[in-house]
């Protein structure tokens, strides 16, 4: 069975998925992503982030899917967050974009509608890990949000 994922990432590395087709996890995330089959649907979440002054909020800017197993890699080819020292996201998954948002969609709009999310103030609780299942209905309204 399909299983759709919310996968958590900077822009940066968002940006690293889309040019080299791969996703990629810290060591400590290794249960979450070792479950990812060939067949599953990746969605890419970015984090809110100011530049600037600006603010680019947290959206979905793509869908891509798994084509590879669970494999390990340490070439440093992600942007490792500041208060993560030297992480290389090693634990990856080869993907294929199967749509990119010209016009990535805006999260928390969502976030009151939203199933897997059970706290709705402190909703950002709910993604404070690499990459997480979200329920088909979730899926749905994430794509209708585009």
């Amino acid at each position: 069975m399909i299983q759709r994922w919310l996968c958590i990432s900077t822009r940066a590395n968002d940006e690293v998925t889309r040019k080299i087709l791969v996703w990629g996890v810290a060591k400590r995330f290794a249960n979450i992503i070792s479950r990812v089959q060939k067949g599953d649907t990746l969605l890419m979440y970015t984090m809110q982030v100011i530049v600037d002054r600006e603010i680019f909020p947290s959206a979905v800017t793509g869908i891509y899917e798994a084509i590879s197993e669970v494999y390990e890699d340490e070439s440093p080819v992600f942007f490792t967050p500041k208060a993560r020292g030297n992480e290389i996201f090693p634990l990856r998954v080869k993907v294929k974009p199967v749509k990119i948002f010209e016009e990535p969609i805006p999260f928390k709009p969502l976030v009151p509608k939203m199933t897997f999310i059970k706290n709705k103030t402190m909703w950002s609780g709910s993604i404070r890990t690499a990459m997480r299942v979200i329920p088909e209905e979730d899926y749905k309204l994430i794509l209708k949000g585009q």
